[in-house]
């Protein structure tokens, strides 16, 4: 058994990871030479001011009298710049949105699970090509483009990461400390000679990172007054910068100035997918070499924004993201970045016909390099006669390219120089795309081959080794010799083809993987023959139906993925199952409760998402509820007569119900002090983390008897999950236990139904007591619907309260009471733990359910993988990589969740059995029981 769990976690690994090299891997290539425009530019030096998590409609709407929220910047973009929005792309953190911003390129999603502090691919920057930067802000983001910086021209100053506290009492003193020491900087520089000559060069650029907003937003949310006061407080800043800066040069008119921000936030405070709220980021761009603004009398853009910001006649130039990058570029005249993929925004210079042509050539040849490296790299790795060049810019359509753009540059045709260029970068765009994904149908293909093996032998498995459907076949040693080899030689030329074409050792592991498991397939065809010989025998109507009601079942799964609502479709058929089974006929009483229960579960995938809008009083009532609940569970406990338990167990319940009685008083206390501003109090973050530590200790020291481990299990999990709530979803557990609960005693009465086992008394029902492995029975139809409730329940435990697929939907409110201090592993630690909290109740639930139907875990478990993996292969299948980046990040989160979830479930089989029979013996009097 061991070794087929071994291999199984092996396969789901190498498909889960093979995601990320077929759809995720890094789009940068090295080795191309940097393209800079020989023109004089416009701009000596260049300012950017970045306001992190500050949103387009936060700066540019009016506020409640038809006042600017930022008086200065609305002055600029009305009197002296030009302005637009800049349109981000998901993931919206801050990492990415800086790389597009600055280095000009959108990175990879993978770099967000490396972290947002390192370099995890080396890449240019607007920084790197400058003579010197400067840059003043937060420890997260200013040291990655220093990190790659070649030589030591990249200069940062941070404060400590201590000071991102969400609790803390005004966020805003992280800007006003950039500001305070951008300024000291300059006044120290008329006093160093050195510095002071380097700030006199050409090709300077001064990065100035905001970061108050975001941690306001987070806090307070982009509605409160804290995040409005705190753009006030910029757009002070960025007017005492701009007039100190033109006052240090003399006012020569050689800056040039941009304010943008990385990322939007939505509503409730978050940000990381692709909500309009997060994408649309403002732009505003000023001084040396920019354009004026333009007054039109008509302009059209889908969002309707124009209206409210009162901007309809001054003409807003949207850009994507990675379009700043090149802007800066020219602006000062430095070569473009390396990676960058933007694409020159024109209508924001103010230069000559001829500069303008000028730079968008160096823009498309800069494209236009890595496009060759990107080809002469594919074409180095493949076999010449397999190698299917992109036709559209064949080395003869690139030479014909350049040549005519040089003659319209020299016959001073700019404007249809210009529309040429443009033509070049987006065809030398899609050819990158093209060699990019050069590779994913084939390694796609071979991903989905090893898919259905390895489903197709779990079939067998079950079918073989748990069901009477099959006899044993003797197996023929000379045939099975033959495939043997047949196999090896299959694999041999798979790899000595991999080998040829010098594939990245990762190609062997997806491609090879499909030989062994088709291999042990092909082994079990004996078995196979005569299951087809069995099936055909049974009534073919009911095999059909029960195909269609199987199929129907994962197709609800797959289904609620993208809408939570088909969950609620699903509890409510759950909640006739007893009436269609004619199973109330024998136990009304529970039929109704399980009834009862579903409905209300039922709701909660209609409420909106988690985390929205705080509720305190909600969590508090479920922390008295399950107080209440638990008095009358002791009460009766006390009542029923069990002379195999010991009154002593009965301790452990009040130091449990001490504990989830604390953490309802530490979540109301901790709110209320955040509320007034006072931060985090030391005490109730002491008493969060040992409630955390000890809860689980507390569990194992409950007696093993089947309703009052699972009780204590509740209790136990409870106390931490209401640290973690912040509304309705403390209640989810409660009534997500109460179903699981009825689970239990209703499996006992479909067993008696079907007349496959006397039903045990569940009341003194042990789980120590292991049970006799000839006491184990064969699997019916009816464990087949066992395992979809599993599944079914767990996918409920994960989007019952929220979609947990997206980025934006946690709060980072939910663990106030651990810490208020940014730290994103950390913070996405407790979150992991809060989604998981339900997850363990519903697979303590199905150990119980697996022990008392009198099954091995394997038997069950099998199904259950072999219906996760039917959805996992759905997903493959529902990747995509074109669309809105929504799309692009929802289809491959939702892969990356059912794939885990299978890998998960794994680990919670194991988490199960440990929590339900393992016990912590404390010294005591040792009392023996007459049996």
């Amino acid at each position: 058994i061991p070794v087929f769990i071994l291999a199984g976690l092996l396969v789901h690994c190498v498909f889960l990871v093979s995601i990320f090299d077929i759809y995720f891997s890094s789009p940068l290539v090295h080795g191309m030479t940097p393209q800079q425009t020989l023109l004089p530019p416009p701009a000596k030096r260049l300012v950017l001011f970045v306001a992190d998590g500050l949103r387009a409609d936060s700066l540019y709407e009016l506020d409640g009298n038809g006042a600017p929220r930022a008086p200065y910047l609305r002055g600029i973009l009305e009197n002296n710049g030009s302005w637009g929005v800049s349109h981000t792309r998901v993931p919206t953190e801050s990492r990415p949105g800086h790389v597009a911003l600055i280095a000009g390129f959108y990175e990879d999603v993978s770099a967000v699970a490396k972290g947002w502090k390192e370099n995890p691919v080396e890449f240019d920057s607007v920084f790197n090509e400058s003579k010197y930067t400067w840059s003043w802000g937060s420890p997260d983001i200013l040291p990655m483009f220093a990190k790659g910086a070649t030589g030591d021209h990249v200069y940062t100053f941070c404060y400590a990461a201590e000071s991102e506290d969400f609790g803390a009492e005004d966020a805003a003193k992280l800007d006003i400390w950039v500001f305070d020491h951008v300024k000291s900087f300059f006044n120290s520089s008329r006093g160093n000679q050195t510095l002071f000559s380097a700030l006199n060069e050409e090709k300077v650029v001064l990065f100035l990172h905001l970061l108050g907003i975001d941690t306001n937003g987070h806090a307070h949310r982009p509605n409160s007054r804290e995040y409005r006061e705190n753009i006030k407080q910029v757009d002070e800043g960025v007017k005492e910068i701009a007039s100190l800066i033109d006052n240090f040069y003399g006012n020569d008119g050689k800056t040039a100035f941009i304010l943008t921000s990385d990322h939007g936030m939505t509503d409730w405070g978050s940000h990381g997918a692709g909500h309009p709220t997060e994408t649309l980021t403002p732009l505003i761009v000023w001084g040396a070499g920019v354009n004026y603004p333009q007054k039109v009398t008509s302009q059209f853009f889908e969002d309707n924004f124009l209206k409210e910001w009162k901007l309809e006649n001054l003409k807003r130039l949207d850009v994507n993201q990675a379009d700043i990058a090149p802007l800066m570029a020219s602006l000062i005249g430095v070569p473009f970045p390396l990676n960058s993929v933007g694409t020159l925004p024109l209508e924001y210079l103010n230069s000559s016909a001829l500069f303008k042509a000028e730079s968008m050539f160096t823009n498309a040849v800069q494209i236009l390099e890595q496009f060759k490296v990107k080809m002469s790299q594919k074409k180095e790795t493949t076999l010449s006669f397999l190698f299917t060049p992109f036709k559209p810019l064949s080395a003869s359509e690139q030479i014909n390219f350049l040549k005519n753009i040089r003659l319209y540059i020299q016959q001073q045709k700019y404007d249809e120089a210009v529309s040429l260029c443009k033509t070049l970068i987006n065809l030398a765009l899609e050819g990158l795309s093209y060699y990019h994904t050069y590779d994913r149908l084939f390694l796609g293909l071979s991903i989905a081959m090893g898919f259905v093996g390895w489903t197709t032998y779990v079939i067998l498995v079950i079918i073989k080794a748990h069901t009477n459907l099959t006899k044993t076949v003797p197996t023929n040693k000379k045939k099975s010799t033959v495939l043997f080899y047949g196999f090896v030689a299959a694999g041999m030329i798979i790899a000595f083809f991999l080998l040829i074409q010098a594939c990245p050792w990762t190609y062997y592991v997806y491609c090879l993987l499909p030989v062994p498991v088709w291999y042990a397939v092909v082994k079990e065809i004996p078995v196979i023959q005569d299951l087809a010989r069995n099936v055909l025998s049974l009534h073919i109507g009911q095999s059909i139906g029960f195909l269609l009601v199987c199929t129907l079942g994962v197709e609800i799964l797959v289904f609620s993925f993208f809408y939570r609502s088909a969950l609620t479709v699903g509890l409510l058929v759950f909640a006739g199952w007893p009436v269609i089974t004619q199973l109330w006929i024998q136990a009304k009483t529970k039929a109704m409760i399980w009834t009862l229960l579903c409905v209300l579960l039922a709701i909660f995938p209609l409420m909106p998402v988690v985390g929205r809008e705080p509720n305190i009083p909600l969590v508090i009532a479920a922390g008295l509820l399950t107080l209440l609940i638990s008095f009358f569970s002791l009460a009766s406990l006390c009542k029923s007569e069990n002379k195999y338990r010991d009154n002593e167990d009965l301790k452990v319940y009040f130091y449990q119900m001490f504990s989830v009685a604390l953490s309802t008083y530490v979540v109301s206390s901790t709110h209320n002090s955040l509320k007034s501003k006072q931060g985090l109090p030391v005490m109730n973050q002491f008493i969060s983390w040992m409630t955390l530590v000890s809860s689980p200790m507390l569990l194992l020291l409950s007696p093993t008897f089947l309703f009052e481990r699972l009780f204590s299990i509740l209790l136990s999990l409870m106390s931490t999950y209401l640290l973690l709530s912040t509304g309705y979803e403390a209640l989810f557990p409660l009534a997500l236990f109460g179903l699981m609960f009825m689970w239990i005693n209703m499996e006992q009465e479909a067993l008696q139904h079907y007349g496959l086992s006397l039903k045990p008394k569940l009341a003194v029902f042990n789980f120590t007591c292991a049970m006799d492995i000839t006491q184990f029975r064969q699997l019916h139809l009816d464990d087949v619907r066992r395992s979809f409730f599993f599944v079914f329940f767990i996918v409920t435990a994960f989007f019952g309260t929220g979609n947990i697929a997206s980025i934006n939907s946690f709060d980072p409110a939910s663990v106030y009471c651990f810490l208020t201090v940014f730290s994103p592993f950390m913070m996405g630690g407790l979150l992991l733990l809060k989604v998981a909290i339900p997850f363990v109740l519903v697979s303590c639930a199905f150990e119980a359910v697996q022990v008392t139907t009198q099954l091995s875990s394997k038997s069950l478990f099998l199904i259950v993988l072999v219906i996760s993996d039917i959805m996992a292969l759905h997903f493959f299948f529902l990747v995509k990589d074109y669309g809105s980046w929504l799309d692009i990040g929802t289809s491959i989160s939702h892969y990356v969740l059912v794939m885990s979830l299978t890998i998960f479930m794994m680990v919670m089989n194991g988490l199960a059995q440990l929590l339900t029979t393992q016990r912590l013996g404390l010294s005591r009097r040792t009392k023996h029981h007459s049996t």
